[in-house]
């Protein structure tokens, strides 16, 4: 497994990660036994980047990678954690919380549920609009040194944002959608973050599977978010999917899967980038994996760039009410 740093102050973590969430929520049922297999299967291939949220089934995310990762060694484990976002009983968004009072008490909770000690990374999900950022890591930071917190990331913010919490305290890394179909950080958030010295932990590399060959919209059951993203509606889907092509041509003279390519792409934009896969079962665990044998040559890229310029995908990577709430798409 290669490694890359997780910012010039973070740790150092595998090339790639494991994103848990899919485990747990909006992808519809998921097999228990096999998330289980999965994150062990990481674990063993030494994937130490495990992902996860407080709000991802409301604490069974945290359960589940607390009982995957028993009789493991703690320290060769990064856990990134994120928090702040509300729901209600029955999964409904209702809010985000960044009051350090919220901090400390979600912190609290996410510890006893992990069964450990620290968390590797601990960041706000979103930018709390009624809270300064530098309030919310402000309060992470007191965690820092109590020595319940190793290092502080962010989610989904702009520059702006990024400069004010860096200003608190050091950064480590960026949690951001990153993939050929949202290139959206190129313009000024990636920028901002290499002058700081803070890493991209890069989600939604395979664009919730649609760049892979295992997409089908027969899979969609009741609960996945997929149901009602832009990117996966009437025509937007057609369009994206006749874009994808010229890409599984290039994936199929190397021998490789269109996943693999995309995950490729992403890891060729910098060493100061991990993709963070959202595999649920083995065979996609193994497959994302098996991207760090594939290699891209300068002309590949230059394909790739060709048939896929920025900005060309149909439909927003959110609702509009979602997109509204992300400090990211401020710039």
């Amino acid at each position: 497994m290669y490694t890359r740093s997780l910012g010039v102050n973070g740790p150092t973590s595998s090339a790639i990660g494991l994103g848990c969430m899919g485990m747990s929520d909006f992808y519809g049922p998921s097999d228990r036994s096999e998330s289980i297999a999965t994150l062990r299967a990481a674990l063993d291939a030494n994937v130490t980047l495990l992902d996860t949220g407080d709000f991802y089934g409301m604490g069974h995310n945290e359960m589940l990678i607390s009982e995957a990762i028993q009789n493991r060694p703690r320290d060769q484990i990064i856990l990134s954690v994120k928090f702040g976002a509300q729901r209600d009983p029955g999964g409904k968004w209702v809010g985000f919380d960044g009051r350090p009072a919220a901090v400390k008490t979600a912190l609290a909770y996410t510890l006893k549920r992990l069964g450990t000690d620290h968390i590797d990374i601990y960041r706000p999900a979103r930018l709390d609009p009624n809270v300064p950022i530098e309030d919310t890591v402000g309060a992470i930071a007191e965690m820092v040194k109590a020595g319940h917190v190793r290092h502080i990331g962010l989610s989904e913010v702009g520059s702006e944002t990024i400069r004010r919490a860096a200003s608190v305290h050091p950064i480590c890394d960026l949690q951001i959608e990153y993939s050929l179909f949202s290139r959206g950080i190129e313009a000024s958030i990636l920028p901002t973050c290499r002058t700081l010295g803070i890493c991209i932990t890069a989600y939604g590399v395979l664009s919730r599977g649609l760049i892979s060959d295992r997409w089908s919209k027969d899979k969609i059951t009741p609960g996945d978010f997929r149901s009602y993203s832009p990117r996966f509606q009437g025509e937007n889907l057609e369009k994206n999917l006749k874009l994808l092509e010229p890409i599984r041509m290039i994936a199929g003279a190397k021998g490789a899967t269109l996943a693999q390519i995309a995950i490729v792409w992403v890891l060729s934009r910098g060493k100061d980038i991990v993709p963070v896969i959202g595999a649920r079962h083995r065979q996609s665990l193994a497959e994302s994996l098996a991207a760090l044998d594939v290699i891209l040559s300068s002309n590949d890229l230059l394909a790739i760039e060709t048939a896929l310029p920025k900005g060309i995908a149909a439909g927003s990577r959110y609702t509009e009410t979602q997109m509204a709430h992300l400090d990211s798409e401020r710039g």
